[in-house]
């Protein structure tokens, strides 16, 4: 992606554009970034969303991502009849026992779709004993949309999600999954969420958290705890509903937060990123099953990312 940038053909054996091409990179990049995240999800091979976004996402941003895929799906289950899914509970295990005899460590591990309760705890153990001591957690509680949890999803789920997310550094969870963590009721069409009043409940329970996509009408808002306040940022809205974009926050958050920003500055960029993605692709048209065309945009998040 990067060399589509640059004022030449990149050819491997000029030593001069190689040279060129290095200090590109340096500029780019800034330093070089070491950080390791851990990404768990599933993988839908069809319908932007998952691992196949957080893997790119987080690359982009120029640390490490290494993943731990909790199912496979032909397409995600948005929207699309007939899809196959492979649930990866079995396999899990062995993947952890070759990890822990590696040795490996991560310095941000991030979950996100679990399909049932063992993967929750199973999740609970990664980050037990494969987090760093100075690390971070993030969580995507996902749950639910549109004031409905997801199919095969039961309160016993919910509960059990609750002691993933106490464990948490940061969770992101939509309006939906912030009402089930909170207790709060899902606001009814046209009522407004008392989105300050649920961010301070969850407050009280998990460190920060983080609330996205609150409609606001012309305005779609991210609400989230720093210090002692409730804070917001807001950007223009879209019409309609995107597959995957809450996946695409999460991951340019977790991607920026491994890069050494602040969460408030996180949160801002992930959420430029995400709208930028959103609104191309309501120009684009077609079929939103299909995720946000994030690619195009991916360039002008890392310069932003690279700039403050």
């Amino acid at each position: 992606m990067i060399r589509k940038f640059l004022p030449f053909h990149f050819n491997p054996f000029d030593k001069k554009k190689q040279e060129i091409y290095n200090s590109f990179i340096n500029f780019f990049y800034k330093e070089a970034y070491f950080m390791r995240v851990l990404a768990i999800n599933d993988i839908s091979c069809v319908g932007k969303c998952s691992l196949t976004v957080a893997l790119p996402v987080i690359s982009a941003c120029g640390v490490t991502c290494d993943v731990l895929p909790t199912a496979l799906l032909s397409t995600h289950t948005g929207g699309f009849d007939g899809y196959t899914f492979l649930d990866l509970s079995d396999e899990i295990p062995r993947i952890l026992t070759h990890w822990e005899g590696l040795g490996l460590t991560f310095d941000f591990i991030y979950s996100g779709y679990l399909g049932n309760i063992s993967q929750i705890e199973t999740v609970l153990a990664v980050k037990r004993k494969f987090l760093k001591p100075n690390g971070k957690f993030i969580v995507d509680p996902v749950m639910g949309d549109g004031g409905k949890l997801y199919a095969h999803f039961d309160y016993h789920f919910v509960e059990k999600m609750r002691s993933l997310c106490d464990e948490a550094d940061f969770i992101l969870p939509n309006v939906t999954e912030a009402c089930l963590l909170s207790g709060e009721s899902y606001p009814e069409k046209g009522a407004r969420l008392p989105a300050e009043k649920i961010v301070n409940v969850l407050r009280s329970a998990h460190t920060c958290p983080i609330v996205t996509g609150v409609d606001e009408g012309k305005e779609n808002a991210v609400y989230y705890a720093e210090d002692q306040a409730v804070k917001r940022f807001a950007l223009p809205n879209a019409e309609g509903f995107f597959h995957g974009a809450g996946d695409v926050f999460a991951a340019a958050f977790t991607g920026c937060l491994a890069r050494g920003k602040q969460a408030s500055d996180a949160i801002r960029l992930a959420a430029e990123f995400t709208t930028a993605s959103i609104f191309r692709t309501a120009e684009a048209g077609g079929d939103s099953r299909y995720g946000l065309l994030f690619e195009q945009e991916i360039f002008p998040f890392l310069q932003k990312l690279n700039a403050r």
